[in-house]
């Protein structure tokens, strides 16, 4: 994390709670698309709620017409460093609103036409569909061979893909309680949580824990083989 700010942001959206203001850097935009994507694709949890993102855009416009503009530049000055500024919080907000948008956009679609995230298996697994995603390589074939667990990192999305009995399935690689980041023990063929006793199997089915109420199972992602490298359904990458 690149602040405290994104910190507390990240830990209010994780716990439920209306995120505190903070004054977001460029910087900070990837990671609170990722914060706000992740916080919509837990189990029960489709989007933050539609109030928490129109707040959200209220306090962006506030900022934004607080920040300096061309019009507030002397002309006898040189604009040319605060109108960058500008124009780079300019799209740092915009983001970081485009997001939130799109999470309730995703609420919507999912309302009207049945889309989000399908029921699939027995225990209450999910499968993860995005209101915008394609098809990301996670994994060579050749890497993935019988009994093998790979885990990876899209940047918008965490994940294990395991080949077990010639099928391939692959599994969120955040835990549903507090959404901390699943650790593979390949020994014992599961995933653990660092920070609370509980554990996952590879097929995203709980397997132990020590909490008052049992954490939901683990999503799922769609995933195919095709031209020797395995792909999971995702949202698309950050834009360089």
């Amino acid at each position: 994390m690149s602040g405290r700010g994104v910190r507390r942001f990240v830990a209010d959206l994780l716990r439920g709670r209306r995120p505190r203001s903070f004054r977001a850097r460029e910087a900070d935009v990837d990671e609170l698309r990722a914060a706000i994507m992740l916080r919509a694709a837990r189990p029960g949890d489709a989007a933050p709620s539609e109030e928490f993102v129109t707040d959200l855009h209220r306090r962006l416009t506030t900022e934004l017409a607080a920040e300096p503009t061309d019009r507030d530049v002397p002309l006898s000055a040189s604009p040319g460093p605060v109108v960058d500024a500008t124009r780079r919080r300019l799209v740092a907000a915009t983001s970081i609103a485009a997001a939130a948008a799109a999470v309730v956009g995703a609420v919507a679609d999912h309302a009207l036409s049945g889309r989000g995230a399908a029921q699939g298996g027995t225990g209450g697994e999910q499968t993860l569909i995005p209101n915008t995603g394609e098809w990301r390589t996670v994994s060579a074939s050749s890497d993935l061979a019988e009994g093998r667990v790979q885990g990876f990192d899209l940047g918008t999305v965490v994940g294990f893909v395991a080949r077990t009995g010639g099928e391939l399935r692959a599994v969120s690689g955040v835990c549903t309680h507090l959404g901390c980041r699943l650790a593979l023990d390949a020994a014992a063929r599961r995933l653990n949580c660092p920070c609370h006793t509980t554990s996952f199997a590879l097929s995203g089915e709980l397997l132990r824990y020590q909490l008052a109420v049992p954490p939901a199972p683990l999503p799922r992602f769609e995933v195919r083989e095709t031209h020797g490298v395995v792909q999971v359904f995702a949202p698309p990458g950050p834009v360089m």
